[in-house]
């Protein structure tokens, strides 16, 4: 009888160590990356599921664009161009046989201009599998590195891996499901401490930070991917360059940066589409303000862009000016030696800017308009009068109708006839490229309606995001497509049929169906506000605001390189063979 008392108990004692080992292990697992992190975690971008995030992103529109027949058939030769590289799409399967959930990256600290960073995910499967892919990755650097060298360092009951390259350094380690690394053997082991909860104080996470809390608390429950700045590292710095060349700030002043308490991003996916979040944790800049969106009455069934926001262009001026002066032109110096001064034009404009893009289908480029609207006429014809006379090396020519003044003056000859055109009446001053597109907004912002704003398209856009207080944005991805399409293809077909260099990258005659791109493509929107501590800007479409502006970045990042070979000595001695076709 004892005996089996004493198996029961010993069982009794097995089962509890395994319960108890079990659920600390998941514990551990499960808790949240910033548990792991210190509270003075400067940055960290966060993937709580990869092969989640990868479905969904091969189910949204851009995707089954790219999938689409008739556009992989039309990328085969100018993709045949391209060297092929089977490295990146190996290197992603192995991703997706890891599994990987809350991987991260962190930048924890920039003390003496030496960052520490750490990252890690959870993996599936036993450490050993993990082990053969990571395995291989280190083999694969350090056989691209001979400098690199090993060492394994001991810390409680885990072996960790350091990877040297004077002064760099890389240590991971695995604590399934967990695989870590850092830059810095110290703070791999501190991480470790966390997640043992050994030694390290809870209130010292940054998941019990304030500023982190709030900011998490805008991020929507099913994130692809998120990111947190706490910007308050680089304004501290900011303000110590400041005070070193002896311009701090006056009292209550200071840069934006050093207004903001955190920054963060996140990212979701929705129906086929994409939706950022951004939250700007700062006061409020704006004061008794809000959004109107009264340019919208200027919209037209042909307009592709529509932007309305809160900008006080009366308080910029000093920078404007500024910046005109770096252009080579002296415009906004001319408003303060005529005695205009920021009142001034607060007085005479409202601090709300409009900018709307049309592009009906009889013409062959689109028009673009910026309204600005206006409180006192007489002020604001002043100020338009000063700044077109400081234009010294052009004509403005002054016409009247129907109780709207018009300046236009003629540019040179180009690519694109462009009229530079203003319109004031007594209450909105619109600036355009011709004279055309000006009288044509003036007399749709009269008629009291808006095509735009009636579009079945638009309203379902506007309807996806809460109503703006302080910036909104619209672009119809799909009409402006069928306007590139119209206008660009014959060019590249005569383009493939002449130039060489065309002809051996694309088959333009397998150039897709306008009607097969626009199918994919949705309005992109963004919307911003405030809300309680901060602004809360989000942005939905096939691809977001953000990343439209992120990718137009790009490229023109590899467009500058580009223009300068081709303006080069080395170039400009070989003769053209062909004429060169002017761009607009």
């Amino acid at each position: 009888m004892k005996r089996i008392l004493l198996v029961l108990i010993a069982l009794a004692v097995a089962a509890f160590a395994g319960w108890y080992y079990w659920n600390l292990s998941q514990k551990i697992s499960s808790a949240p990356v910033a548990a792991l992190l210190p509270r003075e975690t400067i940055f960290i971008a966060q993937i709580p599921d990869f092969n989640e995030a990868y479905e969904e992103w091969r189910r949204c529109d851009i995707y089954q664009l790219y999938r689409e027949p008739a556009v992989q058939d039309f990328l085969r030769k100018p993709l045949s161009n391209v060297p092929k590289n089977d490295a990146v799409s190996q290197t992603l399967r192995e991703i997706e046989q890891l599994a990987p959930k809350n991987a991260f990256i962190a930048l924890t600290s920039m003390e003496n201009n030496n960052p520490k960073a750490l990252g890690g995910f959870r993996f599936r499967g036993r450490r050993e599998d993990a082990e053969r892919i990571i395995g291989g990755w280190r083999s694969a650097l350090m056989g691209q590195n001979s400098n690199l060298k090993r060492e394994k360092v001991q810390y409680e009951r885990y072996e960790i891996e350091v990877v040297k390259a004077a002064p760099f350094s890389v240590a991971t380690v695995y604590d399934p499901p967990w695989f870590l690394a850092a830059t810095d053997v110290r703070e791999l082991e501190t991480l470790l401490d966390r997640a043992d909860r050994r030694g390290a104080r809870p209130e010292s996470s940054l998941d019990k930070d304030d500023a982190y809390r709030a900011a998490i608390s805008r991020r929507p429950s099913n994130y692809a991917a998120f990111f947190y700045l706490q910007p308050k590292t680089f304004s501290q710095r900011l303000a110590a360059l400041r005070a070193a060349v002896g311009s701090s700030p006056a009292p209550g002043e200071g840069t934006m940066l050093e207004k903001m308490r955190c920054i963060t991003g996140s990212m979701q996916f929705e129906n086929g589409k994409i939706h950022d979040v951004l939250f700007l944790g700062m006061p409020k800049l704006e004061h008794d303000t809000a959004l109107t969106r009264s340019s919208l009455s200027l919209g037209t069934k042909d307009t592709f862009f529509y932007l309305a926001m809160l900008l006080n262009l009366g308080e910029k001026m000093d920078t404007l000016n500024q910046a005109a002066v770096f252009a080579g032109t002296k415009m906004f110096q001319a408003l303060a030696d005529s005695g205009i001064t920021a009142a001034d034009w607060k007085a005479a404009f409202e601090v709300e800017l409009g900018s709307l893009a049309d592009w009906p289908p009889s013409v062959q480029w689109p028009s673009l308009l910026v309204t600005v609207p206006v409180k006192d006429t007489a002020r604001a014809g002043k100020i338009v009068e000063t700044l077109l006379r400081a234009d010294e090396e052009a004509t403005w020519a002054q016409t009247e109708k129907d109780g709207v003044r018009y300046f236009s003056k003629q540019s040179l000859a180009s690519f694109v006839a462009i009229t530079p055109t203003i319109a004031l009446s007594d209450r909105i001053l619109i600036a355009g490229l011709n004279p055309v597109s000006v009288e044509e907004a003036i007399k749709h912002g009269s008629s009291g309606s808006s095509e735009l704003a009636d579009s079945q398209t638009y309203q379902a856009a506007a309807r996806l995001l809460p109503a703006p207080t302080n910036f909104f944005a619209y672009i119809d991805t799909a009409l402006l497509y069928s306007r590139l399409d119209a206008s660009l293809r014959p060019m590249l077909l005569m383009a493939a049929a002449f130039v060489p260099a065309v002809a051996g990258s694309i088959d333009a005659s397998k150039l897709p169906a306008a009607e097969v791109i626009t199918k994919h493509l949705s309005p992109i929107i963004c919307s911003q506000k405030y809300e309680r501590d901060g602004y809360l800007a989000e942005s939905i479409g096939p691809i977001t605001l953000d990343q439209l502006g992120i990718g137009l970045a790009i490229l023109s990042s590899f467009g500058a390189p580009m223009r300068q070979i081709g303006s080069s000595p080395a170039r400009a001695a070989i003769p053209p063979t062909t004429t060169p076709t002017p761009t607009p």
